[in-house]
């Protein structure tokens, strides 16, 4: 799974990228600080299964800290996007191929309104950040209309003379956006589109297309960030309210990045998602002030900066993924004594075998039955999963 990072340049992006990573990004007050993509691992928070076990799980990717499960989801930060980017402005289109792969995006929004269409500050509250999800909607829908259009007349008129499937042509052509015949057909019969005549389809009809492929295939949460700006929080109440088909969370990247920054050199205990923290090293007075200010502007007002509580959105929200864990009823070791050392992050509805396949694929191919650890039940490789199952495989080989 690979989340995508989007937005203008200077609404706090990098941060965000940063905040979720710890990643060494470069992080400047202008635009384009972002040219080549960046790519990283940020980490989802789950209550670790190993609680149900009475014991401590040891993973091998990812960390585990008072049975909080940290599992790694790969995130690609692309350079800051600006009005015409689909047409090559601030090589806008360069950017946007960066993202055809990402399953899901988290868009970064100034939401105190203190960096205008461009990307440049300017006074917090002159500017209105609900312009800023209109623009990237835009864009994304403009690229995949851009895509979609190129060479339409000879590609529509071949399938139609061919008697081809246009379902099944549009998805190859689209492939790269994980479009599928399934999602061609559900756009299709949602604007009752004549499927034998392609040629007949307008441009109108065809962004619109683009638009609803682009809703299915790259949905998006957005991150309103700067929230511990106080004209950020009408803002983000007002956001609500005009955007509610999107999950819109207030967030602090300066904040989260401050206080892993923190943990990291052992001044603070804190566990990424956090109402609090507890300070255990020796503080200067300006690093008290600044946490003192995050514990007061953001943390007791929002309950976390926001950053954790976005990913986990994205991923079992927006996407729908669930965890399951590999684990055998007798043994909850792998073979180098580590305990629950993997967890997996797959699409709601995932099988047995699908687990299985997931692991390993010789595991799918051989295999027999699973069994649900936690309740000792024989499944077979029909099972639907469920968020937090542990699961062992059994196999013939």
């Amino acid at each position: 799974m690979q989340l995508g990072i989007v937005g203008k340049p200077n609404c706090g992006k990098s941060t965000f990228f940063k905040a979720l990573t710890l990643a060494d990004v470069l992080i400047a007050n202008y635009p384009f600080a972002t040219i080549k993509p960046n790519t990283g691992f940020g980490y989802v928070r789950i209550d670790c299964v190993d609680t149900f076990f009475n014991t401590q799980c040891n993973p091998r990717f990812g960390f585990c800290i008072n049975h909080k499960r940290f599992v790694p989801v790969e995130l690609i930060d692309v350079a800051g996007l600006v009005p015409g980017a689909y047409a090559g402005k601030g090589m806008g289109n360069q950017f946007l191929d960066d993202l055809r792969q990402a399953d899901g995006l988290i868009h970064v929004i100034d939401c105190s309104g203190g960096t205008n269409e461009k990307g440049e500050p300017i006074e917090p509250g002159s500017y209105d950040p609900a312009e800023d999800i209109k623009f990237l909607e835009f864009e994304i829908d403009m690229w995949y209309f851009q895509i979609l259009k190129k060479g339409w007349e000879k590609f529509s008129r071949a399938v139609q003379q061919e008697h081809a499937d246009i379902r099944k042509a549009l998805a190859k052509q689209l492939s790269a956006f994980r479009v599928t015949e399934e999602l061609v057909e559900k756009v299709a019969k949602k604007m009752a589109l004549n499927l034998e005549q392609p040629t007949s389809w307008t441009d109108e009809q065809l962004k619109q297309i683009a638009s609803e492929l682009r809703r299915e295939t790259k949905k998006m949460v957005i991150a309103a960030n700067k929230i511990d700006i106080p004209v950020a929080r009408k803002n983000l109440e007002r956001l609500k309210k005009e955007f509610p088909d999107y999950i819109i969370i207030g967030c602090s990247s300066d904040s989260e990045l401050a206080l892993k920054e923190a943990a990291k050199s052992g001044l603070i205990k804190y566990v990424p998602g956090d109402s609090d923290f507890e300070i255990i090293g020796d503080l200067s007075e300006k690093q008290k002030q600044a946490l003192d200010f995050i514990k007061k502007n953001v943390l007791d007002v929002f309950g976390s900066t926001g950053v954790q509580q976005i990913i986990n959105a994205a991923v079992f929200d927006l996407l729908h993924y669930i965890a399951v864990f590999p684990g055998g009823v007798n043994n909850l070791k792998d073979s180098e004594g580590r305990i629950l050392p993997d967890c997996f992050l797959l699409p709601e509805n995932s099988t047995a075998l699908d687990f299985a396949y997931k692991i390993h694929t010789d595991l799918g191919k051989n295999f027999i039955r699973a069994i649900d650890v936690k309740t000792k039940r024989t499944v077979g490789k029909e099972h639907i999963l469920k968020n937090l199952d542990v699961i062992e495989i059994i196999t013939s080989k």
